[in-house]
């Protein structure tokens, strides 16, 4: 299989049903599918959507961590529900705080393996960058996940689970009898961390489902923003099945340097992956595409890329995130120096693009973009044995 190919999710996505007791996780379920695996347990077809209602309520809108909460419900449908479900979460390993209040969590899933989530506050608001993958099928150089190699396709539960492990930490619950809150500290949810989302569309599809559903987390298509590298096949289904804001890791602006920064351009260079973006906006009723672009010393800095970028992306609405490079150990490439940034961001600006530069957040505690890989992966690689594998 090559590093590009797609990822079949019956290969890698373990099954629904977690190894300890052969419980199924009902959390990651759409409303559709948790209703038949009440079905299956006897719940009656006439009793099913009643039940996907108020167990829905209970995990999405109070986070309830257990059956015996369920008070609107006979004590023993609960026992019922006990003894065929479950409603982990991941659990977490570790938890950083950077300076600028920045949350990393390191999550082990089923099979003991370790996933990173990020949260970044903000005023009156906070996003939550979530993994879809253990590892990445890709192998972007600048990238310090792309440096681990893929082990499984993440479940929706496991998606989900993230956004109600930042909820839990956060104390972002309401209390019953409380007084309403409007303020969202999890009002934004990108597909940023670790792992190609496209290459598990399946569950990530079904885990936005449940993020977007408006009983429950009840966060907006419009606050969710899927990052990809490229998949081109896939950009039309999220247009159609997900309908979320698109996010284009793009990086470069020759298929030359493409080719080396973002691998998956070999397989659908930048025409193609252009052609099938000018299409998206209209499909998915949604305002423009971000295309992020990370900033490399004297690699996709110049004023010349600049210039070739807005050709490039002309007649697509648009936004260019320029994120300034942020090192990790071993990383083959500098940052940018900010008055090439800038120089950069001006060319693109007066093109009549926004061209924000991203504030790196979350750096001494290494999550910040394009650092997240799990800490039992860490620091194995020398800068010698990353620069064999990516030609650096």
């Amino acid at each position: 299989m090559t590093a590009n190919a797609p990822i079949t999710q019956d290969v890698l996505t373990l099954p629904r049903k977690l190894p300890e007791g052969g419980k199924r996780s009902l959390v990651g379920l759409t409303r559709a599918q948790m209703a038949e695996a009440l079905a299956q347990i006897g719940t009656p077809e006439r009793q099913a959507k009643m039940r996907v209602g108020q167990i829905w309520q209970w995990v999405y809108h109070w986070g309830v961590q257990d059956f015996a909460s369920m008070t609107n419900l006979a004590k023993g449908y609960r026992d019922q529900l006990d003894a065929a479900f479950t409603l982990d979460r991941p659990e977490i390993v570790s938890r950083q705080v950077s300076e600028d209040g920045t949350r990393k969590y390191l999550l082990r899933i089923a099979g003991g393996h370790e996933v990173e989530a990020v949260y970044i506050p903000e005023e009156n608001r906070g996003t939550l960058c979530v993994s879809s993958q253990v590892g990445c099928t890709l192998t972007c150089s600048f990238c310090h996940t792309g440096t681990q190699k893929l082990v499984r396709n993440l479940t929706a539960a496991e998606i989900v689970g993230q956004v109600l492990v930042a909820r839990d930490d956060l104390g972002e619950w309401p209390e019953p009898g409380a007084p309403k809150n409007e303020t969202r500290l999890v009002s934004n949810v990108v597909l940023m961390g670790m792992g190609e989302p496209l290459y598990n569309f399946d569950n990530v599809r079904d885990a936005m489902k449940v993020v977007m559903d408006g009983e429950g987390l009840s966060i907006s298509r419009r606050r969710i923003t899927l990052s990809t590298s490229g998949v081109v096949p896939e950009i039309a289904r999220t247009a159609e099945e997900i309908g979320c804001l698109l996010a284009i890791s793009f990086h470069a602006t020759t298929d030359e340097v493409r080719d080396k920064l973002v691998p998956i351009n070999k397989r659908w260079n930048i025409k193609t992956l252009l052609d099938v973006l000018r299409d998206y906006p209209r499909i998915s009723n949604s305002e423009r595409i971000t295309f992020e672009y990370v900033m490399l010393k004297d690699v996709n800095d110049s004023d010349a890329d600049a210039r070739r970028l807005v050709r490039l992306i002309a007649g697509i609405p648009a936004k260019i995130n320029l994120i300034p490079f942020n090192e990790w150990p071993g990383a083959p490439y500098q940052r940018s120096d900010w008055a090439r940034i800038e120089s950069f961001a001006d060319i693109v600006h007066k093109a009549g693009y926004a061209s924000p530069i991203r504030t790196p957040r979350g750096e001494d505690i290494m999550a910040a973009c394009g650092q997240l890989k799990s800490a039992t992966e860490r620091g194995r690689q020398s800068r010698a044995e990353i620069a064999a594998q990516t030609g650096a």
